[in-house]
């Protein structure tokens, strides 16, 4: 089984077989999109909310709003035709209250409201979700199934 990695503020697309797997969210969200009828699928590793919040803001796979649209747009691009669904992991406060002034735990939270706004402004529904808490994840997104494997420290291995 082949196996394409996503890093951070990038993200892949996939058609029938294979995985897509992203490592060490913390704060950060991977939201995994996928066609069941026609075997497609994409994966996101977003840094942030939205582009209000950085500098650069030329890079669209970086933002939970602007990553969705971009996923959508590659898994059509590569035959995806029928209904997509999402998935969504991460938003950990790793650092809780210890940053920005009591503020470190915030960034998570934001990023997963922005991955729920973003999935629904597109009409996809969100079927699952392992997020929040204050332990980093990985994920491993099953290309075939859509199966996305959820794994932490604290935590052990999930399947959503």
């Amino acid at each position: 089984m082949t196996d394409q990695h996503v890093r951070i503020a990038h993200y892949a697309v996939a058609r029938g077989s294979g995985r897509l797997v992203t490592i060490g969210l913390g704060s950060c969200v991977a939201i995994a999109l996928h066609d069941g009828r026609f075997r497609v699928a994409g994966l996101a590793h977003v840094l942030l909310p939205d582009p209000s919040v950085a500098r650069d803001a030329d890079n669209p796979a970086r933002f939970a709003s602007t990553a969705v649209p971009l996923l959508v747009d590659a898994m059509r691009a590569l035959g995806a035709r029928g209904a997509l669904t999402g998935k969504i992991a991460g938003g950990a406060a790793l650092f809780g209250n210890m940053l920005s002034g009591g503020t470190g735990g915030q960034m998570g939270q934001r990023n997963i409201a922005a991955a729920r706004a973003a999935l629904a402004a597109a009409g996809i529904p969100l079927l699952a979700e392992e997020t929040g808490g204050n332990s980093g994840r990985s994920v491993v997104l099953d290309v075939n199934s859509g199966a996305l494997t959820v794994k932490s420290v604290r935590g052990g291995e999930r399947v959503i």
